[in-house]
């Protein structure tokens, strides 16, 4: 029997695009089964990566590794993991979604249990490396079984919630990771995700994914274009996660780097353009639709990126630990599962560009509410602000991807390239974000900074007993009042600079509330003009009186 003899299918079990699952009928119990099991696998392919990056400080003293240092930890995971649809979309294609759960689960639960063998800076990058490979593949695992749960009717609903649940990682790790340092310090974490992992492995074992049609479609030059585009963005993503750090134009490398992605990306592409069967539809993705939804999504994520860079950052700078953040971080986790639910129950295929508007609105609303930070804001007086932001970053996620599948259903071929496309600009609008508003509050620190040392000076009564006052808070501790005058002016200079941080935080809330109201007006826009284009269409043909279609 040839296994890649097509089957045949009843209308309601075809698989909606290749290398996905059938979709026979199943009962309740079934279908609640395969839902539990699609938010395991969804929630475990992105709590590993967010359970690093929400804990990179006490990674950093475990492993004695300086700031620059740890930032190839996150790094080196989207490094690898930007550029995997390439290959695991013609893998399910080929070898079948059974050999693909299988592989990928098992080779993600041996590499989170290398993470307890970790013991220098080296290795622990290899293994962030190697995660990032093999996580690509849970997402998609968690979509295909949430799609099971839901009838054919909630499809739509069913991707929503499963893309989605992936998003609620950051938060999650952020609620409870620092009990697991508790428990075994750096280990703790990853003896819960090998739990995580191991536990998924036995439930898609125990609740395999229906069949669906396999193809032959790998190529020999798709390993070329693979690895000229994975080596490509992987600089890519490199440079921009560590550019801020380095600083742009002070570590050579990041030029090289960067001269050498493009060059990469470009001959990627150009070997794809010339093909008669292209593992990347370059013509598709250049045309005007797709570079519109993919600079739509780049720019939502631009703004999502607040919550990490913006309001933690902030809250950082002022001193504020984890426990002292964690009401917080639930209220961030609330706000992810509201933005999520209430996208599920309303999202509708012909109003697929509303939510996008939604969730700009409840982001842009958010940032500008935290542009008025003080040094006296504490978390509880950024709860409501953190919890639209929250909303959006989920609320938005189903909508987008639902655009883009519309457009892969009119020609199947373009599912890889589509795939590629999602994940890099979800990847790269997130690194792209950190990095424009990381690079933005230092060089707005640095211009607060100055300005307030212009107007400190100690000819200025006021300045003078300020740092007279400082002093003198130590005079039981330092008698000599010229050590005690210095202490003062140390004092004062790092109000100085507290406060000017703030105030360069206070600029970065109004740039990603600007970002955000400036994408709202372009969809908007666009919107009014597919409807008057559509309004033009409709109308009757003056010539022949027919309408025109």
């Amino acid at each position: 029997m040839d296994k890649y003899a097509p089957r045949q299918w009843l209308p309601h079990e075809k698989p909606s695009l290749p290398g996905s699952p059938s979709t026979p009928l199943h009962a309740p119990a079934k279908r609640l089964a395969f839902g539990a099991v699609g938010l395991l696998v969804a929630i475990t392919g992105g709590l590993g990566n967010a359970l690093v990056t929400a804990n990179l400080p006490f990674l950093q003293g475990a492993l004695g590794a300086t700031t620059a240092e740890m930032a190839w930890l996150p790094a080196a995971y989207v490094m690898t993991n930007v550029s995997m649809n390439l290959l695991l979309v013609k893998f399910r294609q080929e070898f079948g979604l059974r050999a693909f759960t299988e592989v990928f689960l098992v080779l993600y639960a041996l590499v989170t249990l290398a993470h307890l063998f970790v013991n220098d800076l080296n290795s622990a990058i290899a293994v962030r490396a190697a995660h990032g490979m093999v996580g690509a593949a849970l997402s998609s695992l968690g979509l295909y079984y949430m799609i099971q749960a839901f009838p054919a009717q909630w499809r739509l609903k069913a991707m929503v919630l499963g893309l989605g649940a992936s998003q609620l990682a950051i938060p999650l790790a952020r609620v409870f990771s620092e009990d697991l340092l508790q428990i075994a310090e750096w280990r703790g974490l990853y003896l819960f995700e090998l739990g995580l992992a191991l536990a998924a492995l036995g439930c898609v074992l125990l609740l395999k994914l229906p069949p669906g049609d396999r193809f032959k479609t790998f190529e020999p030059l798709d390993f070329l274009t693979f690895s000229l585009m994975a080596s490509g963005t992987a600089l890519l993503c490199a440079v921009l996660s560590l550019g801020r750090i380095d600083w742009w134009l002070d570590a050579p490398w990041i030029g090289v780097a960067l001269a050498a992605a493009i060059a990469l990306v470009f001959s990627g592409l150009a070997i794809e353009h010339n093909r008669s069967n292209p593992l990347l539809m370059t013509r598709w993705l250049g045309s005007g639709a797709i570079i519109r939804l993919a600079l739509c999504v780049i720019l939502i994520r631009m703004v999502i990126s607040e919550q990490s860079t913006g309001a933690v950052g902030f809250l950082q700078a002022l001193n504020m630990g984890n426990e002292q953040m964690r009401t917080l971080y639930a209220i961030m986790l609330l706000g992810a599962v509201a933005g999520l639910a209430t996208s599920a129950l309303t999202i509708s295929p012909q109003h697929l560009v509303l939510p996008l508007f939604i969730s700009l609105a409840a982001m842009a609303t958010g940032a500008f509410m935290d542009s008025s930070s003080s040094n006296l804001t504490r978390p509880a007086q950024m709860y409501l602000s953190q919890f639209l932001l929250a909303f959006g970053s989920t609320f938005f996620v189903g909508p987008s991807m639902a655009l883009g599948i519309s457009h892969v259903r009119a020609n199947p071929r373009n599912l890889v390239s589509f795939s590629v496309l999602f994940g890099i600009c979800n990847n790269l609008g997130g690194l792209i974000g950190s990095a424009l508003l990381g690079t933005f509050q230092t060089a707005r620190e640095k211009f607060h900074s100055s300005t307030l040392a212009d107007q400190l000076s100690y000819l200025e009564p006021l300045v003078n007993a300020r740092v007279q006052g400082g002093g003198a808070s130590y005079a039981g501790v330092i008698a000599d009042p010229a050590l005690r005058n210095e202490v003062g002016m140390r004092l004062l200079a790092s109000a100085s600079t507290r406060e000017a941080n703030v105030l360069a935080y206070n600029d970065v809330f109004m740039l990603i509330g600007t970002i955000a109201i400036l994408t709202m007006v372009w969809i908007f826009i666009r919107s009014l003009y597919l409807r008057q284009l559509a309004r033009q269409a409709a109308l009757p043909d003056s010539s022949s009186g027919a309408t025109t279609r």
